[in-house]
């Protein structure tokens, strides 16, 4: 075997040196983070050292000729993608990427490091989608890039595809309505254990939750008039959002519509005045204030000020319109608060709902609602299973 040791100042320009000077078929044997000291020590500048190596062919040694398959695998991709997670596994393991998030905020390569992690994800994705292009027949690829343009993640798109390829070995055919009845019956096994379904009515407090323009508001006001009109519940609403004149009178204006009193919480003090005040109804809802809630201190305030108990149940709001990435950071700031469910607004803005369900799974959350418009209370939908596997193939090409 041919090696080589390359320097450089990320892994994948690392990797763009052995390409270019030992072909497709080399391989990352290690990878480490180099820290070299110059003026007596006082400067610090990092790189990182590749050993790859391929195997060198002897001289008189002729290549065997391809031996046809059924399936036109790419083993080199998928020898590619494992060495970028080998990579990135042997620099955690090596504690040169901490992996508590305290200890990355108070190291001083942290961004460096964090965007060297970004840049081998990126890789992987993008390497990962060429895998998956040569992994499949023909006749599987329509559906499988209609799985991509629902945006479903990729991890659930190989497990799909890997079921599908099964079916198709067996039968040496396969239609869209076989591949969309598997792809079912597999989303369906991952999302029945989770929540499904609306309001509990078996807890009084509904915090409702989320950041800025999602339609908090407007959703609250949806919940509660069913509330009223389906289930004769005596209902309340209590505000934290006072940042937003134009949001307070818009709840006191479906309040009114609803013959409902609302109290308005500027700190805790107000907020357990306000809970008195309502203690005699059925259900109270709580309308929190729309913050940046991919900043912690916001999540921090939020619990400081209303209280998560066992008498509360909390839903998290967030907008299909939204990057999925965003809505991870979102999700994340909230591994604090006991998250109910989900509920997903704006839907009727967006052509794929595959982010929905990577976020279900990702989080192990359930879905409460899902709105398509502004009229209250029509346009919500309370989450069914099969009514959002159904929804996931409304947009399906034939």
């Amino acid at each position: 075997m041919k090696m080589k040791k390359y320097y450089a100042s990320s892994i994948p320009e690392a990797m763009k040196q052995v390409r270019a000077e030992l072909g497709e078929d080399a391989v990352i044997l290690n990878s480490k983070v180099v820290i070299k000291k110059k003026f007596f020590g006082m400067v610090k500048k990092k790189s990182f050292e590749v050993v790859a190596g391929v195997d060198a062919m002897e001289p008189n040694q002729v290549a065997p000729a391809p031996t046809p398959a059924v399936l036109p695998v790419a083993p080199k991709n998928n020898t590619r993608l494992q060495e970028i997670t080998d990579a990135i596994q042997a620099k955690i393991h090596q504690d040169q990427i901490p992996q508590d998030a305290a200890v990355l905020e108070d190291t001083s390569m942290s961004e460096e490091l964090r965007k060297e992690i970004a840049d081998l994800k990126s890789l992987m994705q993008s390497m990962h989608k060429k895998t998956t292009q040569a992994q499949y027949p023909d006749e599987l690829l329509p559906f499988i890039e209609y799985l991509r343009q629902q945006e479903l993640s990729e991890e659930l798109i190989t497990t799909i595809g890997d079921e599908l390829f099964m079916h198709f070995k067996e039968a040496s055919e396969i239609n869209f309505s076989q591949c969309k009845m598997i792809t079912k019956n597999l989303l369906r096994k991952k999302l029945e254990v989770l929540q499904v379904g609306g309001l509990s009515y078996e807890r009084k407090y509904i915090n409702v939750l989320g950041p800025t323009g999602v339609g908090k508001t407007t959703t609250i006001a949806k919940m509660a008039a069913r509330a009223v009109l389906e289930k004769k519940k005596k209902i309340g609403f209590i505000t934290t959002d006072t940042y937003r004149i134009a949001a307070i009178e818009q709840l006191k204006t479906y309040a009114g519509l609803l013959q409902a009193p609302v109290e308005i919480a500027y700190n805790a003090t107000d907020f357990e005045q306000a809970v008195q005040k309502l203690s005699h109804l059925d259900l109270v809802f709580i309308d929190t204030a729309g913050r940046n809630y991919k900043e912690v201190k916001y999540v921090e305030d939020l619990q400081r000020l209303i209280k998560f108990d066992d008498q509360a149940e909390s839903y998290l709001v967030l907008a299909m319109t939204t990057k999925e990435k965003d809505m991870e950071n979102i999700v994340d700031q909230f591994k604090q608060v006991p998250i109910e469910k989900f509920i997903f607004t704006k839907m009727d803005e967006t052509n794929s709902i595959g982010t929905m369900i990577n976020l279900m799974i990702k989080y192990n959350k359930g879905l409460a609602y899902y709105t398509n418009d502004q009229e209250v209370p029509e346009d919500i939908e309370e989450a069914d299973l099969e009514a959002v596997l159904n929804l996931f193939f409304q947009g399906e090409e034939r």
